[in-house]
């Protein structure tokens, strides 16, 4: 199993600005190996840094200190300290990222959304579609919706387009941010299959699984957490 992430020394503190610059601590000296082929769950309380270790990955958080390491196209990047454009790379090519909300354009219909982030690779938007109407019928979106722009649907109906938006890849790396949250049992199961499909196909995955269910269904194992005390 090759490593695909590589976490060394992490640290991440917030500075409240607006509360005279008290000072939350996250995580600190935070290390993680993450292999191909293999799903970690991040398990701990509420404040435990989950979220902000899932961003700090993704490169959304910039930690004081640490690295976190990504192979890319056979290389590795350190994500804390690369120039935005080529974060963007990885992101493009090789991290997938389910988070809590769906952001996209105002007015682009569900299905361009969801085929956007296949043809954007190779260009073929034959394919992209064919492989975006797959999984919306999988996910059990309504095709009367695949026109219309998401901002009109449900919670559990955007959840699931923003899971097909990025399951419509097949990247490498995988963050995942309670991707069952609000999907009924059917749909749960569905991106169960989705995981375990993508983990045998040696995607690297680390989730936060509140649902025990789901984390029983998908981990090889987990990375526990624990809530730092807070420094004034």
């Amino acid at each position: 199993m090759r490593d695909m992430i590589r976490v060394e020394g992490l640290t991440k503190t917030f500075t409240m600005h607006t509360q005279n610059g008290a000072r939350i601590p996250v995580f600190e000296g935070l290390s993680l190996t993450v292999g191909g082929g293999e799903c970690v769950a991040l398990a701990g309380d509420s404040g435990a840094g989950k979220s902000s270790l899932l961003c700090a990955l993704y490169g959304n958080y910039r930690p004081q200190a640490g690295s976190v390491h990504v192979r890319h196209l056979g290389e590795w990047v350190d994500i804390v300290q690369a120039e935005p454009r080529r974060v963007l790379e990885v992101r493009r090519d090789t991290l997938g990222y389910v988070s809590q909300f769906l952001r996209v354009v105002p007015r682009v219909s569900a299905l361009d959304i969801v085929a956007e982030a296949r043809w954007r690779m190779d260009g073929d938007r034959t394919a992209a579609e064919k492989r975006a109407r797959d999984l919306l019928r999988r996910l059990r979106i309504p095709e009367r919706l695949w026109k219309l722009a998401p901002a009109t649907f449900s919670g559990g109906e955007q959840q699931r387009v923003n899971i097909a938006r990025t399951f419509v890849r097949e990247y490498p790396v995988l963050l995942l941010d309670e991707p069952t949250a609000s999907l009924d049992a059917d749909n749960r199961d569905t991106v169960i299959e989705l995981i375990r499909e993508a983990r045998d196909r040696g995607a690297a995955v680390v989730g936060i699984f509140h649902d025990l269910e789901v984390r029983a269904a998908v981990a090889d194992r987990l990375f526990a957490m624990k809530a730092l005390e807070r420094a004034a």
